[in-house]
């Protein structure tokens, strides 16, 4: 076999790239034909890519252009070159329909969501002589923006953030606590944004911070 120049790959196919422990890989992995969701998953990479600074508005379009074009998963990752690798918690926002419902109630008894879970734009927790757990940890979301109303009535509520998202805790506690351990906090450019608000009256509230994708 004839190698190019830089005798780094096969002829005409340019420098081959380095796999794990140093190999190198196929040149003919990168003609994998992409399917739609693999150009999904490019297009969201570009527009994450412009939210966060990454990008300049003015690129989304062209690159846009060539991921829908594209035929091969190669042709993809020159769509978007230049862009750091995906990560496991790249796709934060979804286009999924929520998993839970828009109301969740503990009254005399306790509710919990966790794990992998789609939350809706809206949802509202009601603990009434009762309680509950929602742990964002390893959720996806709905809507870029996401709006919790808790109220927790001789109840008690925990809500557990990730610390890569935007979140904002807005509530008060009347003889009550609602605790603001997850306040005004900031995560990666682009995150998806929450906001927590409501009211604890002779319960508590309790809003707290985990390592990014730890469940608890």
């Amino acid at each position: 076999m004839t190698t190019d120049p830089a005798g780094t790959g096969p002829a005409g196919t340019g420098p081959a790239r380095a796999g794990p422990a140093g190999r190198p890989v196929a040149a003919a992995e990168e003609m994998v034909l992409a399917s739609d969701d693999d150009r999904e998953q490019a297009a969201r990479r570009l527009r994450t890519a412009v939210e966060g600074g990454r990008l300049p508005l003015e690129l989304l379009a062209p690159r846009l252009d060539d991921v829908y074009g594209a035929r091969t998963r190669g042709e993809l990752a020159d769509a978007c070159r230049g862009l750091p690798a995906p990560g496991p918690r790249d796709d934060l926002v979804v286009d999924s329909p929520p998993t839970s419902g828009r109301f969740v109630a503990g009254v005399f008894g306790g509710f919990v969501r966790k794990g992998r879970w789609v939350v809706p734009p809206r949802l509202t927790l009601w603990s009434m002589w009762g309680g509950g757990r929602v742990d964002l940890a390893q959720a996806r979301f709905s809507s870029q923006d996401t709006e919790i109303r808790t109220v927790a009535l001789w109840g008690g509520t925990r809500i557990t953030v990730p610390d890569d998202i935007d979140v904002e805790v807005k509530g008060f506690g009347l003889f009550g606590v609602f605790g603001k351990g997850a306040a005004r906090r900031t995560g990666r450019p682009g995150a998806p944004r929450v906001v927590i608000k409501g009211l604890a009256l002779f319960g508590a509230v309790v809003t707290r911070t985990s390592t990014t994708g730890t469940e608890h």
